[in-house]
């Protein structure tokens, strides 16, 4: 695959990032590109996806971090096909959310005080 169709992939899956489709010794092989979402001066999010092909299979990693030129990765994905490798990653942070959603209901449903059984019965 050359990096123009690489890049023609990208854009198409996901529109909303800017590319930078990064050099390759050789790009039949291994192509890399970073996408970046941003607001004014500011980085809200980053993806970086990985084609690699070998004996005829081609694989993606895909993986994102959040806001930040530094921020660090939070997640990676692999799959045969750029759209699983993305749809991977986001029930990933679908799950999270969930999960960290359920855990703050919790401390949030702790802190109410409860009522007594009997209040105001004689």
């Amino acid at each position: 695959m050359s990096q123009a169709e690489f890049r023609k992939e990208l854009v198409k899956i996901m529109p909303g990032y800017d590319w930078t489709i990064h050099k390759s010794g050789n790009p039949e092989i291994y192509l890399c590109a970073t996408g970046v979402q941003s607001s004014g001066f500011n980085r809200l999010s980053t993806l970086q996806v990985e084609r690699r092909e070998r004996d005829g299979r081609v694989r993606y990693e895909v993986k994102s971090a959040g806001y930040g030129k530094r921020a660090p990765w939070l997640a990676t994905a692999v799959d045969d096909t750029l759209a699983r490798a993305l749809r991977v990653l986001q029930n990933h942070y679908e799950n999270m959310a969930a999960t960290y959603r359920s855990h703050a209901s919790y401390l949030q449903h702790a802190r109410t005080p409860k009522e007594p059984p009997c209040a105001g019965t004689i």
